[in-house]
């Protein structure tokens, strides 16, 4: 089973809006059974809470969900375990590549990086954080994060079914 773990601050926004989406995208590919997709954060300041109404209002808006959604820090064994790490920001990704050993450090992406107009653009990476905003501002890291999406899906798509 291939494992994908997005990461964002305290798991309550992007990170589960990302893992909703790619569950989604990944199931149409008819990559379900073979790819797995979880959620966390680098804090552990929202430890225990619900995915916010926000965020789960767009998620719902997509005709998805997360019913079991409960924020928390990435662990060690989930970084252990985990094939790739879809960090929202450029500062998740260095955190999360501190805690790896060097020659892991590779499995921790931008979420972004797979989108090719921001890549190509030259712009800022990072997902907007959305938590200080309102509602337009989930719809932004929403848009952001599904831009992203189909290249995740294909990359992932290249590495389970290589032979």
């Amino acid at each position: 089973m291939f494992n994908i773990v997005t990461v964002c601050t305290g798991n309550i926004c992007r990170s589960p809006m990302a893992e909703a989406l790619l569950r989604a995208e990944l199931d149409r590919a008819g990559l379900c059974g073979r790819v797995a997709v979880g959620s966390a954060g680098v804090s552990d300041e929202e430890h225990g809470n619900p995915v916010d109404p926000r965020a789960r209002a767009v998620i719902a808006h997509h005709h998805l969900d997360l019913p079991d959604h409960c924020a928390h820090r990435i662990t060690d064994a989930e970084l252990a375990d985990a094939d790739m790490l879809l960090a929202m920001t450029n500062s998740q990704r260095e955190q999360l590549r501190r805690r790896l050993p060097p020659d892991r450090a590779d499995t921790v992406r931008l979420m972004r990086s797979f989108d090719p107009q921001a890549e190509a653009s030259g712009t800022d990476l990072d997902i907007a954080d959305p938590w200080y905003g309102g509602s337009e501002d989930f719809d932004t890291a929403w848009e952001q994060i599904a831009a992203a999406t189909p290249g995740v899906v294909t990359w992932v798509r290249e590495r389970v079914e290589a032979p």
